[in-house]
């Protein structure tokens, strides 16, 4: 049940119950507003419209995670991968005149190392979906290799088209 049932109904002026239909009425009433019908997606989930800039972007990720992971099971074994919309605090002081677009936050006692892309940046920074792809790819690849003490182009060769 909804939280909004389990409430008693307010009680009317002169101490009188409503009646269940009155209950009913009311509730259908702010369901229905304006007699426009339910509220639903504007587009059906089978066609592409559907499917917002966040949803396409996290699959974009995945798709660029999934082979660094397994091509370094051991040392990427607790790594955190996060996206957020924009970068919540400002620049560090060795970061100043650039745009974030992912940063490592290295491990503690209590959390595991967490990597995170900035969408909006990466986004405004990418024409075409490939161009996404790519640079989600070559985000992760310079964060993981920061991580690791490595070269970027040794973390994913292909990533760097020439």
């Amino acid at each position: 049940m909804s939280p909004a049932r389990d409430r008693p109904p307010l009680p009317l002026p002169g101490g009188v119950e409503p009646s269940p239909g009155a209950i009913a009425r009311r509730s259908a009433r702010r369901r229905d507003r304006h007699g426009r019908g339910w509220r639903r997606d504007l587009v059906p989930g089978h066609l592409p419209g559907h499917r917002t800039h966040r949803d396409i972007f996290d699959d974009a990720v995945l798709d660029a995670a999934r082979p660094l992971l397994e091509r370094f099971p051991r040392p990427l074994e607790h790594l955190e991968i996060a996206v957020e919309d924009v970068p919540l605090t400002d620049p560090a002081p060795w970061e100043a005149g650039a745009v974030t677009l992912g940063r490592l936050f290295p491990s503690d006692r209590d959390h595991p190392p967490r990597l995170v892309l900035y969408r909006r940046p990466i986004e405004t920074r990418s024409e075409d979906p490939e161009e996404l792809a790519l640079m989600v790819r070559q985000v992760l690849c310079d964060q993981i290799a920061s991580m690791l003490g490595m070269a970027p182009e040794d973390v994913d060769p292909d990533a760097w088209p020439d």
